[in-house]
């Protein structure tokens, strides 16, 4: 059985303090500690073997992911917190320290030991439009990887979700994502899709 993989947002700072955000899928491991398994290169990988800190994210704002992964906006307002900075919008935060690196050819693993932690907000579950533009947000960062022909009957089934459910914010991250695959197509040859 696979392990779960749950969908979160990772800040870190490089060595001069400058901020990356970066959604992130984890896993927990042991008595909490959170594995993140960043792809080479990273900004995410540089950031926290520079430092040693993370903080992981929870939040419902989808528009983070959509931002992010499809280059829309990669900015968003964050808040100090022991070891690093939290985005403003999270529900709750974990700050984290590494505690062992495995190093890999392309997906090193990180095991980080929660330090600190915070909630921030009430978590009230999850619409299907914020599911939705969180699956289309994993595959637009897949689009280099994924026939066209799959990416887009994936996302004529999560367009259901979002004409059903979708507030003002997903619409947002919606169009983001969409436009982030009408880019990629225009800047991929037709055989190349």
């Amino acid at each position: 059985m696979p392990e779960p993989i749950y969908e979160t947002v990772v800040t870190t700072q490089a060595a001069d303090g400058t901020v990356h955000v970066a959604p992130m899928g984890v896993r927990y491991v042991g008595d909490g500690d959170v594995l993140l398994m960043p792809f080479k290169p990273s900004t995410t990988l540089a950031n926290v073997l520079a430092t040693g800190r993370a903080v992981l994210n929870v939040l419902t704002d989808v528009r983070v992911f959509a931002g992010c992964v499809s280059g829309a906006r990669r900015e968003w307002p964050t808040l100090p917190v022991e070891g690093g900075v939290r985005l403003a919008c999270a529900l709750g935060h974990a700050s984290l320290a590494l505690r062992e690196h495995v190093d890999d050819a392309q997906r090193p693993r990180l095991r980080l030991a929660r330090v600190a932690e915070g909630r921030h907000g009430d978590f009230r579950g999850f619409n299907r439009a914020q599911a939705a533009v969180i699956e289309a947000a994993v595959l637009v960062s897949r689009l280099h990887l994924l026939a066209a022909e799959k990416v887009d009957s994936e996302l004529r089934h999560l367009q259901i979700a979002i004409d059903k459910t979708a507030g003002p914010e997903e619409l947002e991250a919606w169009a983001w994502l969409r436009q982030a695959v009408a880019r990629h197509r225009a800047a991929t040859p037709a055989n190349d899709r």
